[in-house]
């Protein structure tokens, strides 16, 4: 049984493309918006692919015009283009993110999974990247009944095991932040796991942006991130030491064999 896992797409529609993998059935974790210039076809592509999905912080202000919750060094830009997405969505779009699940647990592949976007003791906001701390992990999974917890939010590929628990993070496929601008996902088969990224036409992506009216500063910005995988900064890590930091994860595989037979993804895109 072979099981896509996708994450914060971020309205990226042209990196979405680029994720041409055989599944029997696809994990969203949330974040389908905000960020990029095609919130709508993504929305779509959600509602019509996602077996198992939740909704992220940015999912959560679009819908119910709530704050982002974003980063202080974000929070501008993501207010901004929180206001621009919920005029470029319809009411169904905004009503299918509102009623997204902030948690999902499901069996599959004789595994038990708990999904969310976040953290488990905070499924919108809370950051959980690769270097958070061990002792963090064991109070984050102290209530999780799962054998695997998959969750996003940092942008940041994530593999690793506690207590029991394997903690999956696919990083971003629609703005990754690990250092590699490839649309970064992951492949769950049977027990076994690819972190993967496929490049994708970045300058179709930022021609697209640049026609999103919010500031430009802001704009560059998010060019900037698309072009390299990187950020200038990154959010605080619960329970970690000023300065500390932590392996990581394996660099994602660029590409992924498909699979043959189940749900097929490949030139189901929208232009």
């Amino acid at each position: 049984m072979r099981l896509l896992i996708v994450s914060d797409l971020h309205a990226n529609l042209t990196a979405l493309e680029r994720i041409a993998e055989r599944a029997d059935a696809v994990a969203f974790l949330g974040d389908a918006v905000d960020y990029g210039p095609d919130p709508a076809a993504v929305v779509e592509w959600v509602r019509r692919h996602a077996t198992y999905a939740v909704r992220g912080n940015h999912d959560e202000a679009v819908a119910h015009d709530a704050p982002t919750g974003a980063a202080p060094a974000w929070a501008a830009l993501a207010e901004a283009s929180a206001a621009w997405t919920r005029t470029a969505l319809d009411e169904r779009d905004r009503a299918f993110l509102g009623s997204l699940p902030l948690r999902s647990r499901f069996s599959f592949g004789g595994a038990r999974f708990e999904a969310v976007h976040a953290a488990p003791l905070d499924p919108l906001y809370t950051y959980l990247p690769p270097e958070t701390p061990e002792e963090e992990w064991r109070r984050q999974l102290a209530g999780v009944d799962a054998d695997w917890l998959l969750y996003g939010h940092t942008h940041r590929p994530v593999l690793a095991r506690f207590d029991g628990v394997t903690v999956l993070n696919p990083g971003s496929v629609g703005q990754p932040r690990h250092g590699m601008p490839l649309a970064s996902y992951a492949i769950w088969e049977d027990g076994d796991v690819l972190l993967a990224g496929r490049r994708y036409d970045h300058e179709r992506t930022v021609a697209r942006l640049w026609q999103v009216p919010i500031d430009g500063s802001g704009t560059a910005e998010l060019e900037r991130i698309l072009r390299t995988g990187a950020t200038k900064g990154r959010a605080p890590v619960p329970g970690a030491a000023p300065g500390s930091a932590g392996s990581g994860a394996p660099a994602p595989r660029e590409g992924a064999d498909p699979a043959p037979g189940a749900q097929d993804l490949a030139g189901d895109g929208h232009e």
